[in-house]
């Protein structure tokens, strides 16, 4: 009995994914007063998405300035990522003495993609990663085939599980990866302390295990500085990393894809041979990555006044996130959630330990729109709004 003919006709349908398909229930609710905190996008108080002022100046300067469309290469704006570098690995030594470099990718999920396929050249075969996560770490990691290995980041009490940490890194073997969300846990909000950090980055030392950093919301937790702290701390304990970079959420560049990835090596005459590597994979991916957001950005990180007015951006983000906070743990308890521990947490998500049919609830009944999984997005709450989540989420957890 011989196999089948390969065909299309085989492929079976795939569920739609279920935050595109909460749009779309979103968009077709009459009600005036509902709510949408399912998609992951910053939000004024208005419950606007602008764009980035500095952004706007910058990418003027580009229409004025920029004389070709010519291809740059699968390595992309390489003046864009270098311009990133000390942001994310300190301004005294953004290269750790020529061990760090890196390429530019299709946004922050291109970097995740990139640095986990670069593992995997590398020998890795299995990744521990805390869970939950963001959705898209456990895809990519199934398709390139890598073993999954899941330990609890943060107890339903709404802060982190050192123990399953630990536990996890006691039980993976020399040569396996790691990933770790370098600031504003996405779905969780719940971060590392500093103090964590410093426990961490020696426990991944010891057990020579290849850190991967998905830093995809510097800026949108504590500052740009205090956000890079876990990414600075295990690189300057380990020999080897991986950090998937986005610019996504920071500069708002959300369609316009914007990322990069960066190795750090154990010495600086193996960094080529590693992003060699990485241009290569990129090449066989999507061959080279979209240029205009990459180009804005440097453009910004390039001009003393647009980096002022970007950071004076991200400031006023982040206060609203916090604001909103600190209103969501004011109130306390509602019903039988207790709210207080979202004040102590960071960026733009958070989960409502909330059962699928309290979730279901909270949309038919209140028009209030939010995952499956009882993440919120807490941008897409208003001082005009949060009252009524917070009494929304009340009722349907009474009795």
């Amino acid at each position: 009995m011989t196999d089948a003919v390969p065909s299309l006709a085989h492929l079976q349908q795939q569920p739609a994914d279920a935050l595109l398909a909460l749009i779309k229930l979103h968009n077709a609710d009459p009600r005036a007063d509902k709510i949408d905190l399912g998609v992951g996008v910053y939000r004024t108080d208005t419950g606007s998405t602008p764009v980035f002022a500095c952004i706007k100046a910058a990418e003027q300067k580009l229409l004025e300035s920029q004389d070709s469309k010519a291809y740059l290469g699968p390595e992309g704006d390489m003046g864009f990522v270098h311009a990133l570098m000390p942001y994310v690995f300190g301004a005294k030594d953004p290269t750790m003495g020529g061990r760090i470099d890196g390429m530019q990718t299709p946004g922050g999920t291109g970097a995740v993609r990139l640095a986990l396929a670069l593992a995997k050249r590398a020998g890795v075969k299995r990744i521990w990663m805390g869970t939950p996560s963001w959705p898209n770490h456990a895809q990519i990691i199934a398709d390139l085939g890598l073993e999954l290995k899941g330990f609890v980041h943060a107890s339903k009490t709404g802060f982190v599980d050192m123990d399953s940490l630990r536990f996890a890194v006691n039980q993976a073997a020399a040569g396996d990866a790691i990933l770790l969300h370098g600031c504003c846990h996405n779905p969780s909000g719940i971060d590392y302390s500093d103090a964590q950090w410093d426990e961490i980055a020696p426990l991944l030392k010891a057990k020579a295990l290849l850190p991967i950093l998905d830093l995809a919301y510097q800026g949108l937790g504590a500052g740009m500085e205090a956000d890079a702290y876990g990414v600075r701390r295990v690189l300057a304990e380990v020999p080897e990393a991986l950090i998937a970079y986005s610019c996504d959420k920071n500069f708002g560049l959300y369609r316009d894809r914007v990322g990069a990835v960066y190795v750090m090596t154990e010495s600086a005459d193996q960094v080529a041979a590693a992003l060699s590597n990485g241009h290569a994979l990129a090449r066989a991916a999507w061959s080279m990555p979209p240029d205009h957001g990459a180009a804005a950005v440097r453009l910004v990180l390039e001009d003393e006044g647009l980096v002022k007015l970007w950071l004076a951006e991200l400031d006023t983000m982040r206060e609203r996130m916090r604001q909103v906070r600190a209103r969501l743990a004011a109130a306390g308890t509602a019903g039988t959630v207790d709210l207080t521990p979202m004040g102590g947490q960071h960026g733009l998500f958070s989960i409502v330990p909330l059962t699928a049919e309290q979730i279901l609830a909270m949309r038919e009944k209140h028009g209030v729109y939010m995952a499956g999984s009882g993440r919120i997005n807490v941008a897409g709450l208003t001082m005009g709004n949060i009252d009524k989540f917070i009494a929304a989420v009340a009722d349907v957890t009474a009795g």
